[in-house]
């Protein structure tokens, strides 16, 4: 305990230190403008081709309590972001009737970025978003579906790019404290390197230090500790802008893995408690990002590079003691290490003619390269080896060509007609595995979508392309027995965006999609296998309502049918495919940076999902209500978040699949992971 309270005053000591960076005895630091962002509620009409794709605001995220650091990502709609084992293993997310397991089938990525891990070591695309920090996110660009040129590999449900802050609108120190043993630090702020603000150059450096603590409610503590630093130099004109950025992360925790429900209904085990309390794993990414975006008259040019370092070592046991042994336990180790290497390049050129019409050009360039070292997979008893299943090194790469037009044909009607062309390399360079070989793959997406209107503050939008994802390299260089390595998707969009109603933004988007292979999540191995196709269409619907400045609101709305294709009747249905899901807020009082009262309340729903095939076995539906109320001066800001306000005992998720205890036979059961118990959390924070 000392250590950790030793690390949060650390933090709280450090602006003093800054402050003097930041200013001189001869100036003062400048008092930045209150910056009104107006996030999911903004007016986009002329200025979007879909009603499925938005921005959300800092304030979007950062207004309703977290309990966990991906929750952010539920700020797109119909998104939900779970976790089924430690706090530093990467979410559960689920869109559009997909279980997107850690991430497959999503693509996320911080400021062009790659978030997504591809031939991954514990599934496809598993995607960690504990080395955001979320007061250094300024904004989260989102697109649904595949009708976006720009949106390659491991986005057929959609895609986010996180964007940070060059200059944040105040430095800060934030403190935050909780129960279970929460501990929260952060430090950040911008230091003023040689500004001009006659010649409009803007010139520094943006800092940022987090320490982070947690135990949770488990019988066996989950021990969470993660560190969090970025340093980001940047250098602004009218028409230029360059920053380079360094982000690390370090993360340890102890497991709190899915347990059966039979044991819990029969008493025999408390639904906080661990069946191994030797799993758990470490993390660490470190990236570094060059970022260049220039304006010339009316060609814009936007390029980035990036090298990223990234490690996970981690112990699972989803089935405990399936196997009759020796040795004990079914525990398995999956671990891996990799760097990540990339950019791209897009030029825009505004304002063009095509057949004496006005059109937008864009061509863009991505590439990227993944050196993976070591991957593996061990059987392990207390995280000691005794069994090698498989190791690997694989170099694995991709380059990505698209081009995209924006034709206004009419005040009332415009077309976005794009074309996507994807060529990958799969190459195992060892393998303990014999028969591996090279694989060469390629794929053309084609995207198109109309736009009519606005009419009375209103536009229509018509949308349709084809995507893919990629499979594991491991599967995808097996000879004979190989995956595909491309898989396509298909969607297609009809939706509508309106501002009739003063303040107030509604959406509406009818979806389908389908794809040729759909990625299954695998409960008691830890990973997703390639299975049948599928099929998914539905609707969704969003409300924003910001009538006053002491007052918003919000609610989103997703139905969603999904089954797999030329599966048996009666066992077409995809397991953890979510029917329902409803979220929906308020916010009262100071709003953004305002002094005053504050307060807000969220509630998320999602209804029971399919747990196999045949639909027999079902989930139960999950209520989360979270609430915060503070008060914010000029300075000075205290706040207090309650989590599960109503104290509900639902699960956070669950599978089905059998498993054997120790000392009971082996069944099929559902395994649950549950929601945490109502609990408060306390934050101070002071801006200078």
């Amino acid at each position: 305990m000392n250590s950790r309270l030793l690390s949060i005053l650390s933090l709280t000591l450090c602006p003093a230190v800054f402050a003097q960076i930041s200013a001189t005895p001869e100036t003062k630091p400048e008092v930045l403008p209150e910056i009104v962002i107006e996030g999911k509620a903004e007016d986009l009409l002329g200025r979007t081709d879909t009603a499925s794709k938005g921005r959300a605001s800092q304030q979007d995220f950062l207004a309703r309590p977290l309990l966990r650091r991906g929750e952010i990502i539920e700020a797109i709609p119909g998104m939900t972001a779970t976790q089924h084992a430690g706090g530093g293993k990467a979410n559960q997310y689920f869109l559009r009737g997909f279980n997107l397991d850690h991430g497959t089938d999503f693509a996320m990525s911080l400021e062009g970025m790659p978030l997504n891990m591809r031939t991954h070591a514990h599934g496809q695309g598993y995607t960690d978003l504990n080395p955001l920090i979320p007061e250094l996110v300024e904004s989260l660009d989102y697109a649904k579906g595949t009708y976006t040129a720009a949106d390659g590999d491991l986005s057929s449900a959609g895609s986010a790019n996180f964007l940070m802050w060059d200059v944040l609108p105040q430095n800060l120190v934030k403190v935050e404290f909780g129960e279970y043993n929460y501990y929260r630090a952060l430090m950040a702020g911008t230091a003023d390197f040689g500004s001009d603000v006659e010649q409009g150059i803007q010139q520094g450096l943006t800092y940022a230090l987090e320490y982070n603590y947690y135990d949770g409610p488990w019988q066996q503590p989950e021990e969470f500790n993660r560190w969090n630093g970025l340093l980001r130099w940047f250098k602004t004109d009218d028409d230029t802008k360059l920053s380079v950025t360094f982000m690390g992360y370090q993360g340890s925790w102890t497991s709190t893995d899915q347990i059966p429900s039979r044991l819990v209904n029969q008493g025999l085990l408390d639904r906080y408690a661990t069946l191994d309390p030797s799993a758990g794993g470490e993390s660490s990414r470190y990236s570094l990002n060059i970022a260049f975006e220039h304006r010339d008259d009316d060609v814009v040019t936007r390029a980035n590079v990036y090298a990223i370092h990234y490690m996970l070592d981690l112990y699972s046991n989803f089935t405990y003691e399936l196997d009759p042994g020796p040795p004990t336990g079914d525990q398995f180790q999956q671990a891996e290490q990799r760097w990540v290497l990339g950019g791209q390049l897009s030029r825009t050129w505004e304002k063009r003619e095509l057949f004496g019409i006005e059109s937008d050009f864009t061509f863009g360039l991505q590439t990227r390269t993944d050196l993976i070292d070591g991957i593996g997979l061990w059987g392990t008893e207390q995280r000691s080896r005794h069994t090698q299943i498989r190791v690997d090194d694989i170099l694995e790469s991709s380059v990505g060509l698209y081009g995209e037009v924006v034709t206004r044909w009419a005040p009332w009607f415009r077309t976005t007609l794009g074309l996507r062309g994807d060529v990958f390399y799969f190459e195992p360079q060892s393998s303990s595995v014999d028969g591996q070989e090279d694989e060469l793959a390629g794929i053309l997406s084609p995207k198109f979508s109309a736009i009519f209107g606005p009419w009375k503050q209103t536009e229509l939008y018509l949308n349709f392309g084809t995507g893919f994802h990629s499979n594991d390299a491991r599967g995808v260089s097996a000879g004979q027995n190989a995956a595909d390595a491309l898989v396509r998707t298909m969607g297609a969009e009809i939706g509508v965006r309106t501002q009739a109603v003063k303040n107030l933004t509604t959406t509406l988007a009818l979806f389908w999609l389908q794809s040729d292979s759909e990625l299954v999540y695998v409960g008691d191995a830890g990973t997703n296998e390639p299975g049948n196709g599928s099929e998914r269409y539905g609707v969704e619907l969003t409300s924003y309502w910001r009538p006053t400045e002491w007052f918003s609101a919000d609610a989103e709305l997703a139905l969603t049918h999904a089954r797999f294709l030329d599966a048996p009747d009666g066992a077409n249905h995809i397991p953890n495919s979510i029917p329902i899901m409803f979220s929906g807020g308020f916010n009262l009082g100071a709003q953004g940076n305002t002094a005053g009262w504050f307060a807000g309340a969220r509630i998320r729903m999602f209804a029971n999902s399919p747990l196999e095939e045949t639909d027999t076995v079902r989930g139960r539906d999950s209520i989360l209500v979270n609430a915060t109320v503070g008060y914010r001066m000029k300075d000075w800001e205290f706040a207090v978040d309650c989590l599960n306000l109503l104290n509900r005992q639902d699960q956070d998720i669950s599978y089905f699949y059998e498993s054997r205890a120790p000392g009971q036979l082996a069944a099929n059961d559902v395994h649950m992971h549950p929601i945490e118990p109502r609990m408060f959390r306390m934050r101070v924070t002071y801006r200078f």
